[in-house]
């Protein structure tokens, strides 16, 4: 089986795992009532009710460590230093998913106090990239980065440390903003991951591929509940993991400076956030945008949350097929 048709089988494989997975994973979290709580109001009277329930990233998550698992077992154990470095990138999907159920818990009755504050999220999410961002360094000894038009590697140094750790944060938080439309960030993460994995095989890199498709199709099984109207939603434990592990795979092909370009949805989503505050400070209140992140200045223009979700992807998807294309110049 040829290393294309090995990563399609299994983005087939934890398309279906996902999909089986998904009703229990729905029951547990009814059960524990995770979810935003909504305020209504009927017959003048105020009530709470239990929202879309959140932190449906272990939807995706589980699956995806599982099969990694049992797939790379033999080489896991053995002596293959390529086969373990799926170790990295698995290891930043559970260790940013972690990082999100602790912010995420402030939708759990009776843990919201405990949940971790913005300040203390981005501390551990800098401290959580910087030993990732060592690991590709000196560990994996990856490719410190491609250029699109330069002949061969170009080297960082020392350098390469303060930019793998402020882009695996900043994407995790960068994917954090297209979850507010149902089925935006799964959408997109696919595609930004398949795209990759299609880097993988042309680089050979067998194990990375099929990492990157196996997360592909455990996406488009969140995908079958995450859709309008949505049964639940990924919540930072999904979004940081995906956003994380997306910028690891990245710095292993070397190809992490095509990420903006991949990830050009996300990419905008924290451009636009960062401008919006700039503009308005700089212009005394004034506005750039009718509301940051980008996809709701959309909304407030008229456009669906349908349409925002079909055109957005349709933009990524051609960027990320001309991210390909830059990848092999």
């Amino acid at each position: 089986m040829t290393q294309t048709s090995m990563a399609l089988a299994l983005a087939g494989l934890s398309f279906i795992l996902t999909v089986v997975w998904g009703r229990p994973v729905l029951r547990i979290l009814r059960y524990f009532e995770i979810g935003e709580r909504i305020q209504v109001q009927s017959h003048h009277q105020t009530f709470t009710r239990l929202g879309t329930p959140t932190m449906g990233g272990i939807l995706f998550i589980v699956p995806i460590t599982l099969l990694t698992l049992l797939l790379n077992a033999a080489t896991l154990l053995g002596l293959d230093v390529l086969g373990r470095s799926i170790l990295l990138p698995l290891g930043a999907m559970i260790g940013f998913a972690f990082l999100g159920v602790l912010s995420d818990l402030r939708h759990i009755r009776g843990f919201a106090k405990k949940a971790l504050r913005i300040r203390n999220q981005v501390i551990i999410q800098t401290l959580l990239a910087f030993i990732i961002a060592y690991g590709l360094w000196r560990v994996l000894d990856v490719p410190e980065m491609y250029l699109p038009f330069y002949d061969g590697e170009f080297e960082m140094n020392i350098w390469f440390l303060p930019a793998a750790t402020f882009v695996i944060a900043g994407t995790a938080n960068a994917t954090t903003l297209t979850s507010g439309v149902n089925g935006l960030s799964g959408m997109i993460a696919a595609t930004a991951f398949a795209a990759y994995g299609a880097i993988a095989i042309i680089q050979g890199q067998l194990f990375l591929s099929r990492f990157c498709f196996t997360i592909t199709g455990a996406l488009l099984g969140f995908l079958w509940f995450n859709i309008k109207p949505a049964a639940l939603v990924m919540g930072h434990t999904g979004s940081f993991a995906l956003g994380a592990t997306l910028a690891v795979v990245a710095f292993m092909t070397g190809q992490w400076p095509l990420l903006p370009l991949i990830f050009i949805i996300p990419t905008l989503e924290a451009l636009s956030t960062v401008l919006q505050i700039v503009y308005f400070r700089l212009t005394g209140g004034r506005r750039l945008f009718r509301m940051a992140p980008l996809h709701h200045h959309f909304q407030l223009s008229g456009w669906s949350d349908t349409q925002i979700v079909q055109r957005f992807w349709l933009i990524n998807f051609l960027a990320a097929m001309i991210g390909i294309t830059l990848s092999l110049v």
